[in-house]
């Protein structure tokens, strides 16, 4: 029997609701649940819906103010608050499905890893257009690169909250860009942390209208491309050339499937990530995509 903080940033999102109700019904195979929720608004707006249903649900709640705007802050007033033998992150527009907790506890204790990725199944909504239904390009896996995993998201994860990794925070300059958590688990590794995948530890996430475009999914990766190419250790010089090769290649592989919806935008979505490593190789200041200003 372990303990296990699951830890919720949240910031104006009446979709929290449904996020706890879904934790109350979890399966816990004994395990300790505690609930720590992280609100990042300016003004403690989330406090009341928290208050209202903590008395519904099972396991223990601690709320934490964390002004403001900036998803780090978020984070890590998670982890300061965080005391149990595992640390648990879901996003505040997700649910889990009732087997996801022991999934996660159950893969890191068969193989050790310091942590766990689960995936992250999209929910699209009838309005979503069909090439993106098909090709499915919300949802969030784990990239294995020679057969291991070397960097993770907080959307669905489990990490070892012990020595070493207590100590890891996330960096406050990537609060509102995005990529902190790249950055995190990038550090991670860099203590010896493995990380793992447990398929069975679902969480769904639905698909709002303003994210069923394509002009958000390439946001997106320009991001998460920027982000990597900011952590490569290595000079400009030697690492450009590869990734102009790789965005000419998926540029060329864009126009050979230009018959087919999906294959089409898949590969220009390779390109627009490889563009964002280059941009994150050569400095270049990351965009604000997160906590701007917005009414409550």
């Amino acid at each position: 029997m372990v303990s296990i903080d699951i830890c919720i940033c949240t910031f104006r999102r009446p979709s929290l609701a449904d996020t706890l109700r879904s934790i109350a019904v979890l399966e816990t195979a004994g395990h300790a649940v505690r609930i720590v929720i992280a609100d990042n608004d300016a003004a403690p707006s989330a406090q009341p819906l928290v208050d209202e249903l903590a008395a519904e649900l099972p396991f223990p709640v601690r709320y934490v103010h964390a002004p403001a705007a900036n998803i780090c802050i978020a984070r890590n007033a998670c982890l300061d608050a965080a005391d149990a033998d595992y640390v648990a992150f879901i996003d505040d527009d997700e649910v889990v499905t009732p087997g996801w907790l022991v999934a996660l506890v159950s893969q890191s204790e068969r193989s050790g890893a310091s942590a766990v990725l689960g995936p992250v199944r999209a929910i699209y909504g009838d309005d979503a257009p069909a090439w993106m239904v098909r090709g499915d390009f919300h949802s969030t896996l784990p990239v294995f690169v020679s057969g291991r995993i070397r960097t993770g998201y907080t959307c669905n994860m489990l990490i070892r909250w012990s020595a070493p990794f207590h100590s890891l925070r996330f960096d406050l300059a990537l609060g509102r860009s995005g990529g902190e958590d790249t950055d995190f688990f990038y550090r991670l590794a860099a203590l010896g942390g493995a990380i793992d995948y447990a398929p069975d530890a679902v969480v769904e996430e639905p698909v709002p209208a303003e994210r069923a475009t394509m002009a958000w999914l390439v946001r997106r990766r320009l991001r998460f491309g920027q982000t990597h190419g900011m952590l490569m250790d290595t000079s400009p010089l030697r690492s450009l050339p590869l990734v102009a090769a790789k965005i000419s290649y998926c540029c060329v592989m864009t126009g050979f499937t230009a018959f087919s919806p999906v294959l089409r935008r898949r590969n220009w979505l390779r390109a627009v990530l490889h563009m964002g490593v280059a941009r994150g190789i050569l400095g270049l200041r990351q965009a604000e995509h997160y906590g701007l200003p917005a009414a409550p």
